[in-house]
């Protein structure tokens, strides 16, 4: 009885688990049958666009072609018009001329016939007033009349070459894609953007420029955010936990027009913006608050973050914005971008206890202290990264405890690597920066 409960047992076992093995097998179906449809659907609807495209190039193309065809006509009649006015002109005046002469001639032979047939007494009289008149008109000057050789014979010259041309032309015009040759490849959660990246997919395109786009969930039309040659691209400005849609094109090497556009992908962040505390005397803060400006105000100081946005294993960037520090002289030793653990005010610099920061001279300070390793100097349009990672030394609780941070510090290629020991849990930290002469302006992001 005892192997027959076993068996029992095992066999309940094995059906269990077939049973769930079959859950997972059809769940593993269902989703490649969603798969199916979502390729069939990308094709029916790829389909749909590329016909109306096509329909609708090739209709603006005819209606373009006519209006050519049109002007050109215009312009040839025009210039018939233009020949046959200068060419009627001159025939016109030598007809007034010859009609003068023949009204001339007609005068003339009835004065002749009248002194002829005239009385005896006056006959010498109008004889000799004729015979003047005659010699004084000069009957033997006739006016010239051209040829027609010499005429111009209008006609039109219509080479039939340009319908082979076109022909040909119309015939290689416009090709259908199958595939784009660049695709959408990873987006990165940024504060308030997305990191983009895109890969080449065909092996034989060799692309010059790549183009990507982006709408904002179902707005109608996409917008250009980057043209170039680099294969990722920062979208700023991004409203966290808001579906962005994103497209990508590329530009053939040594060709005028683009490929056709990925499949579109959405894109999304949950992480807030990084916004610089408003309100402070001594900086001019942006619309969206991700750029401080250190205006001509006397008064120095930090400028913090709004909030402790900055989370262990992100990227956080400072960026300087031309135009820079190439308009306010020489930097302050005391200026630094950085992050620390808590604000504290009336300190006029970063470089205190419990913050990690880079002078502009590219000078590196860890709780105050300034390290041996240095970065090049900051200066207008350069880019500095903070990038951490928690290093735990003994337990941490919500009472405190040993705490370090592996820091990665990075300005114009070169980077520092050092571990940051706090006495506290640290899970976000605030950002911070201090100028003591105007001119500079920030972008964090």
């Amino acid at each position: 009885a005892a192997g027959e409960a076993e068996a029992r047992l095992l066999l309940l076992q094995e059906a269990r688990e077939s049973i769930e093995a079959a859950r997972s097998y059809r769940r593993e179906l269902q989703q490649r049958l969603r798969g199916l449809h979502q390729a069939r659907q990308q094709i029916k609807e790829s389909a749909t666009l590329t016909r109306d495209v096509l329909e609708q190039h090739f209709n603006d193309l005819k209606g373009t072609l006519k209006k050519l065809l049109d002007e050109r006509l215009l312009s040839l009649l025009q210039e018939v018009d233009v020949i046959e006015q200068e060419s009627i002109k001159p025939l016109d005046e030598c007809q007034k001329l010859i009609e003068h002469g023949v009204s001339t001639a007609d005068e003339l032979l009835r004065e002749g016939e009248s002194a002829v047939d005239g009385d005896v007494g006056q006959h010498n009289e109008k004889l000799c007033n004729f015979t003047k008149k005659a010699l004084h008109i000069q009957l033997d000057s006739l006016p010239e009349v051209p040829s027609l050789v010499d005429v111009p014979c209008l006609s039109a010259q219509l080479d039939d070459c340009l319908l082979t041309i076109l022909k040909n032309q119309i015939f290689r015009h416009g090709t259908v894609a199958s595939r784009p040759p660049v695709q959408l490849e990873e987006f990165v959660e940024k504060p308030g953007g997305i990191l983009v990246r895109w890969c080449k997919v065909d092996e034989d395109f060799t692309p010059q420029d790549y183009r990507l786009q982006f709408r904002k969930g179902t707005a109608s039309h996409f917008e250009d955010v980057y043209v170039g040659s680099e294969t990722e691209f920062m979208v700023l400005h991004i409203d966290p936990n808001v579906d962005y849609q994103f497209r990508v094109c590329a530009r053939g090497d040594g060709r005028q027009e683009w490929s056709p556009w990925s499949v579109p992908q959405l894109g999304r962040t949950t992480l807030v913006p990084h916004e610089w505390t408003a309100g402070l005397e001594g900086y001019s803060l942006s619309s969206r608050r991700n750029i401080a400006l250190r205006n001509d105000s006397q008064s120095c100081g930090v400028l913090y973050s709004k909030a402790p946005t900055y989370f262990c294993g992100q990227t956080l960037t400072f960026r300087q914005v031309p135009p820079g520090i190439e308009t306010v002289g020489q930097p302050d030793r005391r200026d630094s971008l950085g992050v620390c653990v808590e604000q504290q005010n009336g300190f006029d610099s970063l470089q205190r206890d419990k913050a990690v920061c880079i002078s502009t001279n590219g000078a590196v300070f860890v709780n105050g202290k300034e390290m041996t390793n240095q970065l090049p100097a900051v200066t207008s349009g350069s880019t500095v990264t903070f990038d951490m990672e928690v290093v735990q030394l003994g337990p941490c609780s919500n009472e405190g405890g040993n705490f370090k941070l592996r820091v990665t510090i990075s300005s114009n290629n070169r980077e520092v690597v050092f571990d940051w020991v706090l006495d506290q849990c640290c899970g976000s930290l605030y950002f911070g920066c201090s100028f003591s002469y105007p001119g500079w302006k920030v972008l964090v992001f």
